[in-house]
């Protein structure tokens, strides 16, 4: 099961030649805005293309429904609705509401519950290629599958790119000595705002792959609340020891977001904390992006490695999964 956790990120630059087909598309027409209904890593591909395109308007719905500020009038906005099994009880409880309203919806997905519904009521839809990888791992399928909807061809044919650009081999040694450096500790990943989705995943990573426990937060917000948790005293030391801090530097960051980075790793090493320096880079935004997920990959891959756990499944979920039914 290790090696074909290992054999998708080394084969995961290949999804970004997937050309996906839209079936119903001719029901899709021009929208301002976009909502998307997904749980899990099938829910990051929208936070992903925002960090791509910030002018974007689109939005990540991770519950039951619809949101509440949605107003009756949303014919200019297309709920899209991505579950990557198909089943995702939540999801599907997303498509059902917007199909009550009579709100325009799309769907993607492998197959399951939620592509019998689209057939039934001839929502447009993508199926998703079925290679047996956890969600989390098939970004690149689920990315191109929802540039195709929103019909930006423009990244559609930029991402394509990323098949020969990114170069998973040349980022492992990265991701063995991040693993190695955090044994023993649970990791605390940082980052600015624009990268929130970057930073956000390295987190779930380290949950689904790692299987250890992992927290985030975010640039300037966490300077104004969570960084006054470290000030060590002798009574709350104990607290702290066990984590370790990641922060996600980016030369592209604004100025001001760089030096509160610096400011705060000077301040948590004089208390006594340690914090890891990890680059984002790469010739272009998508590349930076994928090239640090790919860098997370291999940290939480051989995280695992080094507890002995399963990277790959996440039993966890299954079990929760059968006593809420």
């Amino acid at each position: 099961m290790n090696k074909e956790m290992e054999k998708a990120i080394n084969e995961f630059p290949g999804q970004f030649k997937y050309n996906p087909e839209i079936k119903n598309g001719e029901k899709l027409s021009e929208y301002d805005s976009y909502i998307i209904g997904g749980m899990g890593g099938s829910g990051l591909v929208a936070g992903i293309l925002r960090a791509i395109e910030p002018g974007i308007d689109i939005a990540a719905h991770h519950e039951y429904g619809l949101p509440k500020y949605i107003e009756n009038d949303s014919k200019k906005r297309l709920f899209i609705a991505i579950s990557y099994s198909g089943n995702t009880e939540e999801t599907i409880d997303f498509f059902s509401s917007a199909i009550d309203k009579k709100f325009p919806v799309a769907v993607i997905s492998t197959g399951g519950k939620l592509l019998e519904l689209a057939d039934e009521y001839g929502a447009p839809y993508i199926k998703l290629p079925d290679t047996g990888i956890q969600p989390r791992m098939s970004l690149g399928f689920m990315l191109r599958a929802l540039l195709k909807l929103v019909g930006n061809k423009e990244l559609f044919d930029e991402t394509e790119k990323l098949s020969d650009s990114l170069e998973p081999d040349k980022l492992k040694n990265k991701g063995v000595e991040l693993a190695d450096e955090l044994k023993g500790s649970i990791p605390v990943i940082y980052g600015s705002r624009r990268n929130q989705s970057i930073v956000y995943n390295w987190k779930i990573k380290f949950n689904e792959t790692g299987k250890i426990p992992s927290f985030y937060n975010i640039f300037p917000e966490l300077n104004h609340n969570e960084m006054t948790g470290f000030d060590i005293k002798d009574a709350t030391r104990g607290l702290s020891e066990k984590f370790k801090f990641i922060l996600l530097k980016d030369s592209e960051d604004d100025s001001r977001i760089r030096r509160r980075m610096e400011i705060l790793e000077g301040l948590y090493k004089d208390r006594g904390l340690e914090v890891l320096s990890v680059e984002i880079t790469g010739a272009n935004r998508m590349e930076r992006i994928f090239s640090s997920l790919i860098t997370a990959d291999w940290t939480a891959y051989h995280t695992a490695l080094n507890y002995g756990v399963e990277p790959e499944q996440v039993p966890m979920v299954e079990e929760f999964k059968k006593l809420i039914l």
